[in-house]
C-alpha cells in the first residue's frame, strides 16, 4: 500500500483527517475508543512520515505520573505488561543510527497508543521495551491487557512492518509478558510534584522474567493472570510444560512451580 492509498483510507475512515489519533490516545482523560482499522491506518501513516521526514509525535502525556503521584506508597492491584522489540542488537548492527532511533521510537511511542487504547497506563520506556499497566483485581484488567497484547501484535504485523518492507528494513516482532499482582507505588523523593515516581513488586519482577521466556511474536501470562481471565478467553491459552530448570520462580501462595500460559488463539 503506498502512502497516498493510506492517506486515502484514512480520510475515509475519519470525519475529520486533521486529528492526530495518536496524540489523541496519549493524551489525558482519553476515553475513545477505535477500531483495529483505524489504528493500523493511522500507525502507517505515522510511521511512513517518521522514515521518509523525520515525523516527531507530540502530545505524548500518559496519565501514569499523575495517577502513580496520587497512589505514593499505596499497594495496588494490577497486571504489568512488559513487549520487548526482538533483534534490535542486530538492527544496530546493520542500519544507520538515526533510522534506528527512529524506528524504535515509533514502535515505542505505537506501543504506547495501543496500551492507552486498552484502558492501561504506560509506566515507561527502557531503551527498547515498553512496560505498562492495567489497575484492578477483576477479569476487566486481565482481559484488557491480553487484549492489548493481541493488538500490539496486530498493529506490529500489519501497520508498521509493511511500511518497513517498503524500505527493505527487517520485520519487527516482539515477545510480551504479563503478570497480575500488588505493587506498591514508591516516590524517589521528598519533592511531591517533580520527585521520580515508580512502581515495586513482584508483579513486575515476574513479569519481566515470562516475557524473557517468550518466543518472538508469543504472548505469555503467569498463572495470576490466567486465573483472572473470562473463561473464554482462558480457552485461548495453553499451559507451558517447562524442560527441568528452564523456568525455576515459584508462586508466591504455593510455593509450587509457578504455571505459565502461552496464547494460541
Amino acid at each position: 500500500m503506498t502512502e497516498k492509498e493510506i492517506e486515502g483510507k484514512q480520510e475515509s475512515k475519519n470525519a475529520d483527517p486533521g486529528i492526530n489519533v495518536v496524540d489523541m490516545l496519549l493524551s489525558k482523560n482519553q476515553t475513545q475508543t477505535l477500531d483495529s482499522e483505524t489504528m493500523i491506518l493511522e500507525t502507517q501513516k505515522r510511521v511512513w512520515a517518521a522514515l521518509k521526514k523525520g515525523y516527531e509525535y507530540s502530545g505524548l502525556i500518559d496519565e501514569s505520573d499523575a495517577f502513580l503521584r496520587k497512589n505514593v506508597f499505596s499497594k495496588l492491584d494490577m497486571v504489568v505488561l512488559y513487549v520487548d522489540l526482538v533483534g534490535s542488537t542486530t538492527m544496530t548492527l546493520e542500519m544507520p543510527a538515526e533510522k534506528i532511533a527512529i524506528i524504535v521510537s515509533s514502535f515505542s511511542q505505537e506501543m504506547a497508543a495501543v496500551i492507552r487504547q486498552h484502558h492501561g497506563y504506560v509506566l515507561k520506556f527502557v531503551g527498547d521495551a515498553v512496560i505498562g499497566y492495567f489497575v484492578g483485581e477483576g477479569m476487566l484488567a486481565s482481559d484488557n491487557a491480553v487484549n492489548c497484547a493481541k493488538s500490539m501484535i496486530s498493529v506490529i504485523q500489519k501497520g508498521i512492518n509493511p511500511i518497513l518492507d517498503q524500505y527493505d528494513y527487517p520485520d519487527l516482532m516482539v515477545k510480551i509478558g504479563m503478570d497480575f499482582g500488588k505493587n506498591i507505588v514508591v516516590r524517589y523523593g521528598s519533592d511531591v510534584e517533580n520527585s521520580h515516581v515508580d512502581l515495586m513488586g513482584p508483579a513486575m519482577n515476574i513479569a519481566a522474567k515470562i516475557q524473557n521466556m517468550a518466543r518472538p511474536n508469543q504472548i505469555l501470562i503467569g498463572n495470576d493472570v490466567y486465573q483472572r481471565l473470562h473463561p473464554k478467553t482462558q480457552k485461548k491459552f495453553s499451559l507451558i510444560v517447562w524442560k527441568k530448570e528452564e523456568w525455576k520462580y515459584r508462586s508466591r501462595i504455593t510455593g509450587e512451580i509457578y504455571n505459565v500460559y502461552e496464547f494460541k488463539g
